[in-house]
């Protein structure tokens, strides 16, 4: 099983590792596709204004640009570790056991705008890039999407997909994958989906499965694992799972 999140647009400073490695990232099929947005990405960094409308950022935020131009010798931190908001504070890798984490690393990719697809353990300085900004002459998804499209296609068993549906268009899923909603019981006996707390409930989710070292390989031993752990768990339709949190 391999379980897709979403990067976050903040991240932690500094690291515990050396600066980065193209070549120990997972999914190396992407390496040429890393290479050219890490090029498109230190281009436009090196003008502020340009920098600043690319990537929209506010007077607060030139530490950003800073980080883009460093972006090959900053050191570098697990992408699990480097990643926060809402979904990673859920998750809340740094108090899993040993054995959590390293499910984890096994099982968890996340979609980053500048790197593809990566591993939960590899190890990423911290960067800028979202999906949608905007590079000159650089199109985030003309760029990403069949080369992600086809490293997910290569994946061997279940892939559950809890990105937001701006990365999905960055490189879809294959058939035979679920994508995760997030929704609650509303007054009325509804189920509702939400919008900032569904990242929350999607973090919590990925660290009950951690936590219990599941290995499912379809959509009904899932389900059937989450009805055992209190997890309410439906496919309410083809190629979709409902979590009701």
């Amino acid at each position: 099983m391999l379980i897709l999140l979403p990067p976050s647009e903040t991240k932690r400073d500094g690291g515990d590792k050396p600066p980065l490695c193209l070549g120990d990232l997972a999914f190396a099929g992407l390496q040429r596709e890393r290479e050219s947005a890490i090029a498109a990405l230190k281009r436009v960094s090196r003008g502020i204004h340009a920098s600043t409308t690319a990537l929209r950022l506010g007077p607060t935020q030139r530490f950003e640009i800073d980080r883009n131009r460093a972006l090959l010798t900053s050191p570098s931190l697990a992408a699990i570790d480097r990643y926060t908001g809402v979904l990673f504070d859920g998750l809340e890798v740094g108090s899993l056991q040993p054995s959590g984490r390293e499910w984890i690393e096994r099982h968890v990719a996340i979609h980053s705008a500048l790197f593809g697809l990566i591993g939960a353990g590899d190890a990423i300085p911290a960067y800028r890039l979202s999906h949608d900004s905007r590079l000159p002459d650089f199109v985030l998804k003309k760029h990403w999407s069949k080369a992600i499209a086809a490293e997910l296609a290569a994946v061997d068993g279940l892939v559950l997909d809890l990105r937001s549906e701006a990365y999905v268009h960055l490189g879809p899923a294959p058939s035979g994958s679920l994508f995760l909603r997030v929704v609650t019981d509303s007054p009325s006996g509804q189920k509702r989906a939400l919008n900032h707390f569904n990242k929350k409930g999607k973090g919590e989710f990925v660290r009950a499965l951690a936590e219990s070292g599941v290995e499912c390989d379809s959509a009904s031993s899932l389900v059937e694992w989450g009805r055992g752990r209190g997890i309410e768990l439906e496919l309410p339709k083809p190629g979709e799972l409902q979590l009701t949190v």
